[in-house]
């Protein structure tokens, strides 16, 4: 029943920038924590980052610490994540995902993600 619709996936060099962007059809996005996960080829899905309901609190994995942002704005239910200086190890497919009304606080565990979205491709290749 909720929507989500990613984007800002691509092919891109080392040290390059993108962002992804994730717009949720719900009514209480403005309450619920959201997240971004990825999954490599042969690897099992992993935290990336995720905000509170209202973008003040954030969590990271130590390896994109100082290179990624996540970021929402409740007016667009849209939560981004701004990805720089880029590394071939961050290739994969990154996932938005989030949780339920009311559930406000961030999360590192899949599991207590509600929806999700189809995932958008990122590669670092040169």
């Amino acid at each position: 029943q909720v929507q989500v619709v990613e984007s800002g996936g691509g092919l891109v060099q080392p040290g390059s920038s993108l962002r992804l962007s994730c717009v949720v059809s719900s009514r209480t996005f403005s309450t619920s924590a959201m997240g971004w996960f990825r999954q490599a080829p042969g690897k099992e899905r992993e935290f990336v980052a995720a905000n509170n309901f209202n973008g003040a609190s954030a969590q990271y994995r130590d390896s994109v610490k100082g290179r990624f942002t996540i970021s929402r704005d409740n007016n667009k239910n849209t939560v981004y994540l701004q990805m720089n200086n880029l590394k071939a190890e961050d290739t994969a497919v990154y996932f938005c995902a989030g949780r339920g009304p009311l559930k406000m606080n961030w999360s590192l565990d899949s599991g207590d993600y509600d929806y999700w979205g189809q995932g958008t491709q990122v590669t670092v290749s040169s």
